[in-house]
């Protein structure tokens, strides 16, 4: 799927719920951007939207993109994001060439809620790709607010992290606790070193008597063979409901005969799977 959203449509957006005075600012503010080319206004802008937006009402559905609505709504985006989003695109749609150093400048001077603005809505930007060193160094943060940012409810690092990258970011908030379940495509984006290391971790979890986060399995589904075959016994043998529907989701949607068979015992689970009752949406 693509992303796009154009500055116009975005500075729209934002003015909708703008009184005539700041509206009239935040438009001044853009043209001086894009016309005098000025990365100071740029950077003060960015800055001075969380106060001359803050506490302001805002109804994404009013955009005149219905896609792009529905992806703001799905993330509760506020005015502030919106008109700091609406800065970017139009900087870059303006002059990418000359832009684009000043808002990796940008994101170094950045507090931590401009940066997870940055972060959230890295790819509706023009050619975001440009970006994606920005993202991944936003991996070593030990802000779980900034990591989950990028990593969750985000569509960037499955278009634009090489395997070692999501590895990475997979790893870490299962090592932090994020919501794994509002990752996205954590089908798409699975590999076998991944689902290795997910077994390597879950042995030493059990080792130490701790728990695991079900939901880490996922992306081990193809490749369900030698050890990782043994997990899938030993989470269907589990007294922990939520790891049975785990290690059945795997085996079910693995492709594997020898992992399918694994659950001849457990045609409940199968019942629910088939019926779409079951899914990783609601394991727990």
């Amino acid at each position: 799927m693509q992303y796009t959203a154009s500055g116009r449509l975005l500075s729209e957006l934002a003015e909708l719920h703008l009184d005539t005075d700041t509206k009239n600012w935040f438009s001044q503010k853009i043209k001086a951007i894009t016309e005098k080319k000025s990365a100071r206004e740029l950077y003060l802008t960015y800055s001075l939207c969380s106060s001359k937006f803050k506490d302001r009402a805002f109804d994404a559905s009013k955009c005149n993109d219905k896609k792009l609505a529905d992806f703001l709504l799905e993330r509760n985006t506020g005015l502030v994001e919106t008109g700091r989003l609406a800065l970017l695109v139009n900087a870059l749609e303006a002059d990418a060439g000359h832009f684009a150093d000043k808002i990796v400048r940008l994101v170094q001077m950045a507090d931590s809620k401009e940066l997870e603005t940055f972060l959230k809505y890295l790819v509706l930007l023009p050619q975001p790709g440009r970006f994606s060193f920005i993202a991944v160094d936003s991996l070593r943060t030990n802000i779980a607010t900034v990591f989950d940012a990028i990593a969750l409810n985000n569509p960037y690092p499955t278009l634009h992290f090489n395997d070692q990258q999501w590895n990475q970011m997979y790893l870490k908030a299962v090592f932090i606790g994020s919501d794994l379940s509002k990752m996205q495509g954590v089908d798409q984006r699975a590999n076998a070193d991944l689902a290795r290391i997910i077994s390597d971790y879950a042995h030493e979890r059990w080792a130490a008597s701790r728990a695991i986060d079900p939901l880490i399995w996922r992306p081990t589904t193809n490749y369900l063979e030698g050890t990782l075959l043994k997990d899938m016994e030993r989470l269907l043998a589990s007294d922990d409901a939520a790891e049975n529907r785990a290690a059945a989701l795997c085996c079910h949607h693995s492709g594997n005969d020898r992992a399918k068979a694994l659950l001849s015992d457990h045609q409940d689970l199968v019942g629910q799977i088939e019926s779409g009752d079951l899914t990783w949406s609601n394991i727990k």
